[in-house]
């Protein structure tokens, strides 16, 4: 059962309204399923958008932010808990390590790090958590283009596809977590090295 889901996002406050939009029905979403949230600890762009409405709906906010970020005066007040890591590595850590499932909101080079070593993490079978791309306004098409053609070049397994869900709504993100079995992910060598 998943009872905290960590949000990757952008903190930029100068995006389209409908990417907030979608940020704020997510927040509103996981708040309804009784959730928790877990997320970078920002009090700008699609982060604060979604986590303001999970603490509006009564659910607890987890945030956690490296030092450097911290020191810029980016964060929220309204977290339950906040920690303060030394560096980026030792934050995703943090936030895998307080999280059940993991959904990716529209963002830049960091959304995208993290994205990438969540995959990673559950591709060599460290966890099977569900993981979500929410494909606000297609955001995430040429990525999603770009995973399937590491597969098809054999830079990864076929089984991959596997590893990810790409919703186009906030509500096809969160049905799928509540129907997600994480035994149904199966991690073995013949997943990572063999066609």
């Amino acid at each position: 059962m998943i009872k905290k889901v960590c949000v990757f996002a952008s903190s930029c406050d100068f995006l389209d309204k409908s990417y907030y939009k979608d940020a704020e029905e997510l927040g509103k979403l996981i708040s309804e399923e009784k959730m928790d949230m877990v997320y970078g600890g920002s009090c700008l762009g699609l982060m604060w958008a979604c986590a303001k409405e999970v603490k509006n709906g009564g659910r607890q906010l987890i945030g956690v932010m490296p030092e450097k970020l911290k020191e810029m005066d980016v964060f929220s007040d309204y977290c339950d808990e906040f920690f303060v890591t030394p560096c980026m590595r030792s934050r995703k850590a943090k936030m895998d390590e307080l999280s059940d499932a993991i959904i990716a909101l529209p963002g830049g080079f960091g959304t995208l790090e993290e994205l990438s070593e969540m995959i990673v993490q559950k591709q060599l079978g460290y966890n099977s958590k569900a993981i979500v791309l929410l494909n606000t306004n297609g955001f995430y098409d040429k990525l999603a283009k770009f995973f399937d053609e590491i597969i098809k070049q054999n830079f990864a397994n076929k089984s991959a596809k596997g590893l990810y869900f790409i919703a186009n709504t906030p509500q096809e993100a969160i049905e799928y977590l509540k129907s997600y079995n994480p035994e149904s992910y199966s991690f073995s060598k013949e997943h990572i090295y063999l066609r």
